[in-house]
């Protein structure tokens, strides 16, 4: 099963600078577990200790933000695009 991940800039010196990987996982929880073995030390910065997504990013997948679908549990099929998008604030 591949599934096409979007990276964001700030995290692309995980990745050899590639805004896109392609990783594998049933669920997103694996997708990010597939993602360490890729590309070594990127699920620190996208995970807190418990394994949740940090914060400060969004996950989508299929443009879908996962907060309001199945959390790190939501089912991915293949050929399914996760974005990961950090959070924009400002006043």
């Amino acid at each position: 099963m591949s599934i096409k991940v979007l990276i964001p800039t700030a995290l692309q010196k995980f990745t050899n600078e590639q805004p896109t990987i392609e990783c594998s996982g049933s669920s997103v929880a694996e997708l990010l577990d597939s993602m360490e073995d890729k590309c070594p030390g990127i699920k620190a910065r996208l995970c807190d200790e418990q394994g949740k997504p940090r914060r400060f990013l969004n996950f989508y997948v299929n443009s879908e933000d996962i907060r309001f679908l199945e959390g790190t549990s939501t089912a991915l099929n293949d050929g399914d695009e996760v974005s990961i998008v950090p959070a924009v604030a400002g006043g």
